[in-house]
């Protein structure tokens, strides 16, 4: 008996995401992937409701969503929605719920921190080989997830209140950049990761994996220009100074950076310099995969449970 397709949905702060997989051999194997950058978090008003223009331009991408799963043939109850921290925090979150529901046909779950860095674990375990404690960073929109594991258990986990899009809100909105910009998006690295700073470090790693667009932007330009994949404090320092020398916000002057990463690229790249700093980190790899991946082995045990 052939094996249903299903389809995995993640609703981040910057992306929202598709994975549609069939399980083969026990394991989820992806047929397809939709992406699209929503950046969410960017329309979050000073009342902590998200704004008309930016929750239609999230709904927009549902609906696309929603052709893709009719498409291949998915049934709704293999399917799973998952949102993160902006959905966590907007005051709106059920008007955004209550829309999505019939062009998904499906409601959201909007899932605490804490279960999204557990998620995030399984995806990067489930794609990602390696012995040895690890520690996972994973640089989202609006949060960042902090796991310290070894193999499946999970010795330490936390979402953080910082991240790439409200970063760039913050601090990086006005070009040219200045020094003081990456000075003060550091100092509030600082302060948000207060008392967990020494519980990581007490813990401890073997190596340190990324599983975050922030961590793909800089593999991506790694890549194209050839070089080892591995971001070192000396990688970020570069781009740092990259990022200082361009006079627009596009950052077009930068070689391998794509115009769709363009816009959270100096945010990510302070954030990882703190992190670096902060944390002792010498080098840091990017994982396979991370929440979605996550999502998709999560459904794909509660079908195979069904099953049987």
């Amino acid at each position: 008996m052939p094996t249903p397709a299903y389809a995995a949905i993640t609703l981040g702060s910057n992306s929202f995401n598709m994975l549609i997989a069939k399980t083969k051999g026990g394991q989820p194997q992806i047929i397809a992937k939709y992406k699209r950058k929503v950046r969410l978090a960017e329309g979050i008003g000073e009342d902590g409701h998200l704004t008309a223009e930016v929750m239609q331009r999230g709904l927009d991408c549902l609906a696309m969503f929603a052709q893709m799963l009719a498409l291949h043939k998915i049934h709704p109850n293999h399917v799973a929605v998952i949102a993160t921290a902006t959905l966590r925090c907007i005051h709106n979150a059920d008007e955004f719920n209550q829309k999505a529901i019939p062009l998904l046909g499906h409601p959201i779950e909007i899932i605490s921190g804490m279960r999204e860095a557990e998620l995030i674990y399984q995806g990067m375990v489930a794609t990602t080989c390696g012995q040895g404690r690890r520690l996972v960073i994973d640089i989202g929109g609006a949060s960042t997830e902090f796991i310290i594991g070894d193999g499946h258990q999970v010795q330490f986990k936390t979402s953080l209140p910082m991240g790439s899009v409200t970063f760039n809100r913050r601090f990086f909105n006005n070009a040219p950049l200045q020094e003081l910009d990456f000075d003060d998006a550091k100092q509030e690295v600082l302060e948000v990761l207060g008392e967990h700073r020494q519980r990581l470090k007490d813990l401890g790693w073997h190596c340190v994996v990324g599983a975050s667009g922030a961590v793909q932007s800089v593999v991506e330009v790694l890549m194209h220009r050839k070089q080892s994949e591995i971001i070192t404090l000396a990688v970020l320092s570069q781009l740092k100074a990259e990022i200082l020398a361009e006079e627009h916000a596009s950052l077009m002057g930068i070689i391998g950076l794509s115009a769709e990463r363009a816009p959270t690229f100096a945010a990510g790249v302070a954030i990882l310099l703190a992190l670096f700093e902060f944390l002792g980190i010498e080098q840091l790899a990017l994982s396979g995969g991370a929440l979605r991946e996550g999502v998709l082995v999560m459904l794909a045990q509660r079908i195979l449970e069904e099953a049987i």
